[in-house]
């Protein structure tokens, strides 16, 4: 597998049943403080909601992941929301659900339609991106290759996550799982340039 999809900007959706109200938001997020800092926010956003369910999918592996119901009966709100998310092969996804409760009890299949349907509307006005799975790795040079190096950084579509120009240069990449062994090669021909895997 060489990319992975994903969501490149924040959705939010609402879905209203007898008077309750399930507002859905949808963002990027690469890490758990990521979606610590959205879930915090949301709740200082809707401090009078009953429920903040959620669910999370983190890198492309399948196995960094979350589901909170909340306080919701087991299984109706963070687990529909995440069937969701992988229904479209998401990663590096989080949506929550904020509910207001409306008086009026929805039942296990009323909770279960309500938040599959409210994360199903937030995706779908979301922008979904493919991006390719890159391999991260550290580069030392002098800094009169800095030209030869961005111009193969730029060539294999390289993401530059640090760069420290001085007289001897750093930078961190990843590079393009599809490309690695080019790339690898085009830089093992510039002179004096140290290239390390970062683990």
């Amino acid at each position: 597998m060489d990319f992975y999809y994903t969501i490149d900007t924040q959705g939010i959706a609402e879905f209203k049943d007898r008077g309750s109200k399930f507002m859905a938001y949808s963002f990027p997020v690469k890490t758990k403080e990521d979606f610590k800092m959205h879930l915090q926010a949301l709740k200082k956003e809707h401090p009078k909601a009953v429920h903040h369910c959620f669910a999370y999918r983190i890198g492309y592996d399948g196995t960094n992941f979350r589901v909170s119901d909340d306080g919701e009966p087991s299984g109706t709100a963070g687990k529909q929301i995440l069937g969701q998310i992988d229904s479209k092969n998401l990663c590096d996804i989080l949506v929550v659900v904020v509910r207001y409760f409306g008086g009026t009890l929805l039942g296990v299949p009323g909770l279960i339609n309500a938040y599959k349907t409210a994360t199903s509307l937030a995706l779908q006005c979301t922008h979904i991106t493919q991006k390719y799975i890159e391999v991260n790795y550290s580069l030392h040079f002098n800094y009169p290759e800095m030209n030869e190096v961005m111009h193969i950084l730029k060539q294999y579509n390289c993401t530059i996550f640090k760069n420290e120009t001085q007289l001897f240069c750093a930078i961190e990449t990843g590079i393009p799982k599809y490309r690695l062994t080019e790339a690898l090669h085009s830089f093992g021909n510039i002179q004096n340039l140290e290239i390390k895997k970062i683990e």
